[in-house]
């Protein structure tokens, strides 16, 4: 495991670049959670490689033990914290630079007060209790509403049309952090991520999984976006210089339109077992345009292609799972 959180915390020259110019220590919150260990460790070795001694601290409840263990193996400091609880909040240190990985997604339908609370009462306490900060907020594709799969997915300047409880929790949590920027004239870049996959847990793990199991691969959300989640870390740490008032917002995501068919069949000829493809494809998906952050910061780093490969000998081979699908296939936002 440790070769695989290597390799996803590796900084790029732009994440250097970027660090650079944004001066001082770094705050991460929520950094418990799928990405934020391999992102703060990313920060960590970014800072080292421009030769700053700025603080990486990484702040979260810490359910898991483990997450807090190897953040600390890689020299960055961590703090406990309920970010409901104001005094906590408060009593975090000062930074400049502040990235906000913090919410919930599952377990919106059991528990949808709860969701709300940390998608957007949360953010009214860390934006005001960090008012002078440069926030990169992380937020989600699913604020778009579902769109033509030949349009090729929804692009920033697009009107939102979310689809389902959590994703109006996540325009709120947009809205809140865009609402406290505007008031203090605070830096703020929004992220809105669409399926960033580790080979523990992802889209592309949710299919090679339903093939090597030969379970059956729905095909009503006929396409999806992926993204190496290394890639993601660094363009969302590239945003932090770029982070201004009003919000710089950014579609952090592949490239390529994916036909889940076609995913599923590629895993068939890796894996040696034949799909079970169940339904047919609607015309419409959950799909981001990431045109422009290409146009920023150049391709992904890792292709598809290697990324669908990786996670094919990642299944085939036992390697740790998160155990924490996706549910990429659910189409009326029910969470």
């Amino acid at each position: 495991m440790e070769e695989l959180e290597e390799r996803l915390s590796r900084p790029t020259g732009g994440v250097v670049d970027a660090l650079r110019q944004s001066s001082g220590d770094v705050l991460v919150l929520g950094a418990g959670g799928k990405m934020g260990v391999t992102l703060s460790r990313m920060i960590r070795r970014g800072l080292d490689e421009a030769g700053s001694d700025a603080r990486v601290v990484a702040a979260s409840r810490f359910g898991n033990a483990d997450a807090e263990h190897r953040l600390r193996s890689a020299r960055v400091d961590t703090v406990h914290c309920d970010l409901l609880d104001p005094g906590a909040v408060a009593a975090l240190p000062d930074a400049p630079n502040v990235i906000f990985m913090a919410g919930q997604k599952f377990g919106t339908m059991a528990a949808p007060a709860t969701t709300w609370a940390l998608n957007v009462v949360v953010p009214a306490i860390v934006a005001q209790r960090f008012s002078k900060a440069r926030f990169v907020v992380f937020s989600t594709g699913n604020v778009y509403p579902l769109t033509p799969i030949s349009r090729g997915g929804s692009r920033e300047g697009d009107a939102l049309g979310p689809v389902g409880e959590y994703a109006y929790s996540c325009v709120g949590r947009e809205r809140v952090f865009e609402h406290f920027a505007t008031r203090f004239g605070a830096p703020l870049a929004v992220v809105r991520l669409n399926y960033a996959n580790d080979l523990r847990y992802g889209v592309l793990t949710d299919i090679a999984l339903a093939v090597w199991r030969r379970e059956p691969i729905q095909l009503a959300m006929g396409a999806v976006n992926v993204i190496w989640q290394g890639d993601a870390n660094a363009w969302a740490l590239q945003c932090l210089p770029r982070a201004t008032e009003p919000p710089f917002v950014l579609n952090v995501t592949g490239a390529t339109t994916l036909e889940v068919r076609s995913i599923a069949e590629r895993f068939g000829e890796l894996l040696g077992r034949e799909p079970v493809l169940v339904g047919e494809e609607a015309p419409d998906a959950l799909l981001s345009n990431a045109a422009r952050a290409e146009a920023l910061f150049g391709p992904p780093v890792v292709s598809t292609e290697s990324l669908i490969e990786w996670t094919a000998s990642w299944v085939k081979h036992g390697g740790e799972l998160l155990g924490r699908p996706t549910h990429f296939g659910e189409r009326g936002g029910s969470f």
